[in-house]
C-alpha cells in the first residue's frame, strides 16, 4: 500500500480527548505520523481535523482556522469546569436573586450583544493550556489556582436560536437551557463565553453540550466517525476520505511548477514568478504544486523581490 498523506475528518464522539482519537485513528490505519489540528473538549463533539503522513507537516497552516459551533448552555448555576462534567458551583453573592426562567428576552439579547466582537477571555483552569509548563487541568485536579493572563478572541457571531418557538427551554429546579451558534477565532474557549453570558445576565451559566459544525473550511457533512473510518479501512477504501494535501490548503493560492521548478524546489530553492502575486501580500503562504497536481512545498511569497521561498517541502527526490 502507498503511504498514505492528506487529512482525515473526523466526527469525535463525546467522552474521548482528541489525544484518544488520534491514537485510535493511528490504529485503525496503521500509520504513526498522525496529529490534529485543534482540541476539542472531552465531552464535546464533531469536526477534529487530522494530518497523515508527510501531511502532518500542514498542521501550521490550518490550527489558526476560525471555528463555528453549536452549544446548549445552562442558566441556574455554574460548574468548576464550566461545563456539565464538573461539580456544581453555588451562586456567586452578587447574583440575582431571580430566577433563570424569568429572564426577559432583552436582557437576553443585550448579554448575547456584549461579548460579540473583539473581547478577552480569561483561559480556564480546566484547560490544556500550559503554564509554566504544566497544563492547568493537571494543577486544577491538585487543588490549584494559578494567575493566568487574559487572551483576546474574537467572536465573529453568537446568536441563540429558537426551540419550540422560544429562547429558553425550562428544566426542573428553575434552570432553563438555551441554544447558541457561535463562529469565533482560533483559541476561544465556548465554556468560558457561557459562563461570561451567565455573569451577564448576573446568574450562574455552564455549557450542556457542545458541538463543532467547523473548522476552517471543514464542515460535519464531511466528517466520519470512528465506526466508519474502520469500515472503510477494511474495504481499502480510506482514500474515499482522505483529502489530499493540496485539497487540504485550497484556501491558499497557487502556483504550477515546471518539471525543472519541481526539482528547485524540492531541494528549496526560491522560486522567482511574474504577475501572479500581483495582490498577495508579503509572506504569503503558496501552495506549489506539480503538473500532476500533487502539492510540492508551501512556500512564502517575498513582495521585495517576487519570489516564493519553499518553507515546507513535502515531495521526496
Amino acid at each position: 500500500m502507498p503511504p498514505m498523506n492528506g487529512a482525515l475528518i473526523i466526527d469525535k464522539p463525546a467522552g474521548m480527548t482528541s489525544h484518544d482519537v488520534v491514537a485510535r485513528v493511528r490504529k485503525i490505519i496503521g500509520e504513526r505520523r498522525v496529529g490534529h489540528t485543534g482540541t476539542l473538549d472531552p465531552f464535546a463533539t464533531g469536526v477534529l481535523v487530522l494530518l497523515v503522513g508527510r501531511a502532518t507537516r500542514l498542521a501550521q497552516f490550518l490550527s489558526g482556522a476560525d471555528k463555528e459551533y453549536q452549544a446548549v448552555i445552562r442558566l441556574g448555576y455554574s460548574t468548576d469546569t464550566g461545563d456539565v462534567t464538573g461539580t456544581r458551583v453555588e451562586l456567586e453573592a452578587h447574583a440575582k436573586a431571580q430566577g433563570a426562567q424569568s429572564l426577559r428576552k432583552d436582557e437576553i439579547e443585550a448579554a448575547t450583544a456584549s461579548l460579540r466582537g473583539e473581547i478577552e477571555q480569561m483561559p480556564p483552569m480546566y484547560s490544556a493550556k500550559k503554564v509554566g509548563g504544566r497544563k492547568l487541568y493537571e494543577l486544577a485536579r491538585e487543588g490549584a489556582e494559578v494567575e493566568r493572563s487574559a487572551v483576546r478572541v474574537t467572536i465573529s457571531e453568537f446568536e441563540l436560536t429558537l426551540q419550540d418557538g422560544a429562547i429558553l427551554k425550562p428544566n426542573e429546579d428553575g434552570i432553563v437551557d438555551l441554544t447558541a451558534r457561535v463562529l469565533c477565532s482560533a483559541g476561544t474557549y465556548v465554556r468560558t463565553l457561557a459562563e461570561d453570558f451567565g455573569k451577564r445576565l448576573g446568574i450562574g451559566a455552564h455549557l450542556v453540550e457542545l458541538r463543532r459544525t467547523r473548522a476552517g473550511r471543514f464542515k460535519i457533512d464531511e466528517a466520519v466517525t470512528l465506526d466508519r473510518l474502520t469500515e472503510l479501512n477494511q474495504a481499502n477504501s480510506i482514500t474515499e476520505v482522505l483529502i489530499s494535501p493540496d485539497d487540504a490548503l485550497s484556501h491558499f493560492p497557487v502556483v504550477e511548477l515546471s518539471d525543472e521548478d519541481t526539482r528547485r524546489t524540492r531541494d528549496g530553492i526560491d522560486l522567482k514568478i511574474e504577475g501572479a502575486s500581483a495582490n498577495w501580500q508579503d509572506n504569503q503562504p503558496v501552495r506549489m504544486r506539480d503538473k500532476a497536481g500533487n502539492l510540492v512545498a508551501v512556500g512564502k511569497y517575498a513582495k521585495t523581490d517576487d519570489t516564493i521561498h519553499p518553507h515546507v517541502v513535502l515531495a521526496t527526490g
